[in-house]
């Protein structure tokens, strides 16, 4: 018989201590059985959380506390134990932050608690969720803390926790298990923390401006407001294929068209895309639209929003991103596709030469067909070169204006200059954080762009655009001047917190299926 791998004693070991987790909780269910106590008891109500205690009484001396006794009664999981003959400590976190990452001592003696619950304590394992109530003290080393009177333990945890010292240490499994991750992982707690509140901060933001918060649908009849693959799924009741959502664009102007002349929409969007470091196939994203508003306007508002937010979130418009420097305090640079491949590359004038511009993608490893770059446009080759070249170089804030009309179906084409859009997308770190553009608002040029989009489609452009007679006819009924914008709050948080992959800041990111 061969002997068991080395590298399986771990799990049998984590087997071991779920079984007698088990048995101890078998043993609760007895005694409740008995009517001697509940199992796991929901009547316990915590009056204060460690953070606020931390706060308010962490300078108090401990001679004031002795002297003038604060009861108090918390709750929250048990992260360490020592145990020292009649006294012993634990620490036991909630859901509060600050500097003590909301987690407060307990001071556990035989005398304070009884010798029965005292015995029972000694019991209880790393990962249970205690309630506790006492009085407030100081230990001889200073440290704020909870000398217990009465403790209880309200859920017995069955599974042990990763060791304290190291944490999880897989990537996938803190993005797999996120529970633990945040029960274990201070910083993500933190940074879970900070991205609400910089959500938050954002909604406040578009509310004080005068916009209008809405909710449009996720399930679409046709997929539209991006160039991207969607997720089909089956309506039973409509017996018909629906979209998941993957832009809410059309149903906002749509919205503007019946007289809201400022909305937005902090909103789940999908696209049956590539998973990396930047993409995640459900995403967060807001869309604005205002009336009477260009892209330019655009462009000035969201430079605010952003510097606004950031400064909510950090305290600082100073940042540092993988170790580099990113600066929001600074007008946001504004250039054109065409300067930016001169202000970044040594294009010079072959910038208008499509044939250097097709052996420059081809050095670059573009492995689109010869035949196809040859009958791509000089603008388009324009923009897979910027994207090849430049997109990566764009640290600090830039806008990156004027598109080709052809890839931009939505956007409005210049009045001087047709063959672009009046249109920007915003990079900071080298990654695209926002996209607006002046809307069109031509039924009749809306309808032929459509048209365009379906022919492209039939020639096998699965991220096309489908034609959407009802968005044309909306149109039809008048769409005044109006600008709009689309900003992805997962990338902005990546900055806001200094991750490297948008998993990071999204609390359940997209895996493979567990086997």
């Amino acid at each position: 018989m061969s002997s068991v791998p080395s590298n399986t004693a771990p799990a049998l070991d984590e087997n071991q201590l779920i079984a007698e987790r088990r048995d101890k909780l078998k043993a609760l269910r007895e005694r409740q059985a008995r009517g001697l106590g509940v199992a796991f008891p929901n009547d316990f109500k915590p009056t204060h959380h460690a953070g606020e205690l931390h706060e308010r009484y962490g300078a108090t001396q401990a001679a004031v506390l002795e002297a003038q006794p604060v009861a108090v009664s918390v709750a929250g999981r048990m992260m360490l134990k020592r145990v020292m003959g009649k006294a012993s400590f634990a620490t036991l976190q909630d859901g509060s932050l600050g500097e003590t990452a909301g987690r407060i001592q307990l001071y556990v003696t035989r005398d304070g608690v009884g010798e029965d619950a005292y015995a029972e304590f000694k019991r209880l394992d790393l990962g249970d969720i205690l309630g506790a109530e006492g009085t407030l003290m100081k230990t001889k080393t200073g440290e704020l803390s909870i000398k217990v009177t009465r403790l209880r333990l309200l859920t017995k945890s069955l599974r042990p926790m990763p060791d304290k010292f190291h944490g999880m240490q897989d990537q996938e499994t803190k993005y797999r298990q996120r529970y633990v991750d945040l029960m274990t992982d201070d910083a993500a707690r933190r940074r879970f923390v900070a991205r609400s509140q910089a959500i938050a901060s954002i909604r406040a933001f578009m509310v004080a401006h005068g916009f209008l918060e809405v909710e449009t649908p996720m399930l679409h009849p046709i997929p539209g407001g991006a160039n991207a693959k969607p997720f089909v799924t089956h309506h039973n009741a409509l017996d018909q294929d629906m979209f998941l959502r993957i832009a809410p664009e059309l149903y906002l102007k749509r919205l503007v068209v019946g007289g809201f002349e400022r909305v937005f929409e902090i909103n789940r969007s999908f696209r049956n895309e590539g998973i990396s470091v930047r993409h995640n196939p459900e995403f967060t994203m807001m869309e604005f639209y205002a009336a009477y508003w260009n892209y330019r306007d655009l462009m000035d508002y969201t430079e605010q929003l952003l510097r606004d937010a950031v400064l909510k979130a950090t305290g600082a418009l100073q940042l540092s991103y993988g170790g580099r420097a990113v600066d929001l305090s600074a007008p946001f640079a504004r250039m054109t596709i065409r300067e930016a491949i001169v202000a970044h590359t040594d294009a010079g004038d072959h910038v208008d030469d499509a044939a250097w511009l097709i052996q420059a993608l081809k050095k670059l490893g573009l492995k689109e067909d010869q035949d196809h770059l040859s009958k791509r446009t000089l603008a388009s080759l324009q923009v897979l070169y910027f994207e090849e070249a430049v997109e990566s170089q764009l640290w600090q804030p830039t806008f990156i204006m004027e598109h080709p009309t052809e890839i931009s179906p939505l956007a409005r084409a210049n009045d001087e200059r047709p063959e672009v859009t009046e249109r920007f997308e915003l990079y900071i770190t080298g990654r695209e954080m926002a996209n607006g553009f002046s809307e069109l608002n031509d039924a009749e040029d809306q309808a032929a762009r459509f048209a365009a989009q379906v022919a492209a489609k039939d020639a096998g452009d699965e991220e096309a655009m489908y034609f959407d007679h009802d968005f044309v006819r909306a149109l039809e009924y008048g769409l005044p001047p109006t600008g709009g914008c689309g900003i992805g709050m997962d990338r902005l948080m990546m900055l806001l917190t200094d991750s490297a992959s948008i998993r990071d800041v999204i609390l359940f990111p997209a895996l493979r299926r567990e086997q």
